[in-house]
């Protein structure tokens, strides 16, 4: 009977070995086994996304030439229309650099586009995160801007030999500078914690009394600009303020948009002149 007793408390004892070896072992040990382990994983993460990616070609090509010849229309109207935007966009980085050059002021770091794919999201309620099929393969740095046609998507946390972990703008650990539009106020934004299934959401604190917003008429909360994002960027919509008990600043909810769970490509700028 004791023999069977012992036979029933050996996993937990192997478990509570294991444990304590873990405990024991050097921080620089368990950096070194952390890291190995993430990068023998990152094959099989970065090939199963590849061949996601190979059965979204020939799913395509069950397409019939009339959807395709449809498809190709309303590209070349796409295209059309952000060839103009470009043309704009040219046109005010040379007049932004004439005054820069006339006022003597300093020129906002440039960046450099890398376009990168999604493999792999983890959206739980505490880890808000994709990773990435690039690394620093492609010299991306820890910390940098990562962004979509929407506005902000994250920042990068970590990065490794073949892909990087982005800390989307919905996670806790993301804290950001902003502003509202057409504000100069200075807030803070925070990313919340997002129970799975659920919209996500983020916090803004530390505005203004005299900053006052409605329901019907919900405003656009941006980047700054200081920190790593350039200014301007989107980061949600905020509907609603609400006074904190001390009376000096107001707080609200951040909706952000539902595709950032749905992502498929991302760009990371990356700093051209890093401080």
């Amino acid at each position: 009977m004791s023999f069977k007793r012992f036979d029933q408390t050996k996993p937990f004892i192997t478990l509570g070995i294991i444990v304590l070896a873990w405990l024991l072992l050097p921080v620089a040990v368990k950096s070194f086994l952390r890291v190995t382990f993430f990068e023998l994983q990152a094959p099989v993460q970065v090939t199963a996304s590849y061949v996601r990616n190979l059965q979204d070609f020939w799913a395509d090509r069950t397409h019939s030439k009339d959807e395709l010849i449809e498809a190709a229309r309303e590209l070349r109207h796409v295209y059309a229309g952000y060839e103009f935007q470009a043309q704009q966009t040219e046109a005010q980085q040379a007049e932004i650099a004439r005054l820069e050059q006339l006022l003597r002021l300093p020129s906002n770091p440039n960046f450099r586009f890398e376009q990168a794919r999604v493999c792999r999201r983890d959206l739980s309620g505490w880890w808000q995160q994709l990773t990435i099929r690039k690394g620093s393969n492609y010299d991306l740095p820890v910390g940098a801007p990562v962004v979509y046609s929407g506005g902000v998507v994250g920042r990068v946390r970590e990065v490794r030999a073949y892909e990087a972990d982005v800390d989307l703008v919905s996670s806790p650990r993301l804290r950001l500078a902003a502003n509202f539009e057409n504000d100069t106020h200075p807030v803070s934004y925070q990313g919340g914690i997002n129970p799975p299934l659920a919209p996500a959401r983020g916090l803004v604190e530390f505005v203004p009394p005299d900053i006052v917003i409605y329901s019907s008429a919900p405003r656009r909360l941006v980047t700054s600009g200081l920190g790593e994002f350039p200014p301007g960027l989107t980061i949600g919509y905020v509907a609603r303020l609400e006074t904190s008990t001390d009376g000096l600043f107001q707080s609200g909810e951040v909706s952000l948009d539902p595709r950032l769970t749905e992502l498929t490509e991302v760009t990371v700028l990356v700093p051209q002149q890093p401080d």
